[in-house]
């Protein structure tokens, strides 16, 4: 028996929860409002191939789920594109690529947006800054991205952070104390990824612990909770 005779804490079973990319799940703000609409008025778009900008955790994948949903899009792996005998064959009518950083085939992504061109398909693509030339080395194809109109996504404001940690609350059915929402929402980093790490890092403590989602307790969290890219706890 522990000390005061509690038995010994909890060891939390981990049972991840995978992002839910539906239009139902996606949260509307004044930072992402300029995105959801384009995505939204699909297929009325200025051009064809459209870039959406934004930092790291600021809903670009749930915005290209939402898209290749609608669209019947093809998901095109930026690290291993898919060769113009492969796109010739899926017969796509529309193509998302999530992560320019990722490209690794700089002519693999001109030839596919050349073949998205004269075929007349969508393209939806993601990046975490506008394209220059310090990035890519191949002139045709930085000056095919820089063609390409670009929509912008700010960091998620405090409202929208609020609402992300209480939805993700939710999901987890985690009752969580207001003080407790309000105090994370405004310290914690802003982005999406940060706010579903704290989230899934406060769940474990709480039920190791055996004690609900306090202010106090999410302060303890916050203080040991370093979120790097894609947030990780240490």
């Amino acid at each position: 028996m522990g000390e005061g005779g509690r038995g010994p804490a909890q060891l939390p079973l981990e049972l991840p929860l995978a992002p839910r990319f539906g239009r139902s799940d996606f949260l509307a703000a004044p930072s992402n409002a300029a995105a959801l609409a384009m995505v939204e008025r699909w297929p009325d778009w200025p051009d064809r191939i459209l870039t959406l900008i934004g930092p790291p955790g600021s809903g670009k994948s749930h915005l290209l789920a939402i898209f290749g949903d609608r669209a019947q899009a093809l998901a095109a792996d930026p690290a291993n594109l898919p060769s113009l005998a492969a796109l010739a064959d899926a017969a796509p009518t529309a193509i998302v690529i999530d992560s320019l950083e990722k490209v690794r085939e700089e002519t693999a992504l001109f030839h596919l947006l050349n073949f998205a061109v004269e075929h007349r398909l969508f393209v939806l693509m993601s990046a975490r800054r506008p394209p220059t030339a310090a990035e890519i080395g191949l002139p045709d194809l930085l000056s095919r991205l820089r063609r390409a109109p670009v929509v912008e996504i700010g960091a998620p404001d405090d409202d929208l952070m609020r609402a992300v940690l209480d939805k993700l609350f939710r999901d987890r059915q985690l009752i969580v104390e207001a003080p407790a929402l309000a105090y994370a929402a405004l310290r914690l980093e802003r982005s999406l990824d940060a706010a579903r790490a704290f989230v899934a890092a406060l769940d474990r403590e709480a039920l190791a612990r055996r004690r609900p989602v306090t202010r106090a307790l999410a302060a303890e969290v916050l203080a040991r909770f370093a979120v790097s890219e894609g947030g990780t706890e240490v």
